[in-house]
């Protein structure tokens, strides 16, 4: 069973940083357990906030978005769908996985996981994430 998901951008920089359960979502992406899709503006989100928050040099941001296309597939989104009311720029990630065909969306955002799911594309955290794909494989 191959599984499609979008990693929302909680998701990568605690991946990146940590070695929790994020981490371990990122590592079956890697290793092509799961099949990711992102778009532009999450990549640019990506790229913001570890370079404000987090205070990475670009260097290593290039670094960064440079593992995201190689190990994910990009899509383009139009900015059309509305779909989570309480913060509408988490729209991307949902527009996402629909153009994409991903059917999970994987976050620790509240207003993300708040809306639990949208059409077929489910909404859940990292360990819930991390326990389908266990069962799934």
């Amino acid at each position: 069973m191959s599984i499609h998901a979008v990693f929302d951008t909680n998701v990568w920089i605690s991946g990146l940083m940590w070695h929790g359960d994020p981490y371990r979502c990122l590592s079956l992406a890697r290793a092509g357990v799961v099949q990711l899709a992102y778009c532009p503006p999450m990549a640019a989100e990506l790229a913001e906030k570890l370079r404000t928050k987090f205070r990475y040099s670009e260097h290593e941001i290039r670094a960064v978005i440079y593992e995201l296309h190689r190990i994910a597939a990009r899509i383009e989104i139009t900015g059309q769908v509305k779909a989570v009311v309480a913060d509408p720029d988490d729209d991307k990630f949902i527009e996402c996985a629909m153009v994409a065909g991903a059917n999970i969306v994987v976050s620790a955002d509240g207003h993300l996981l708040d809306l639990a799911q949208y059409q077929n594309i489910r909404i859940l955290s990292a360990s819930d994430f991390l326990v389908k794909v266990d069962r799934a494989v």
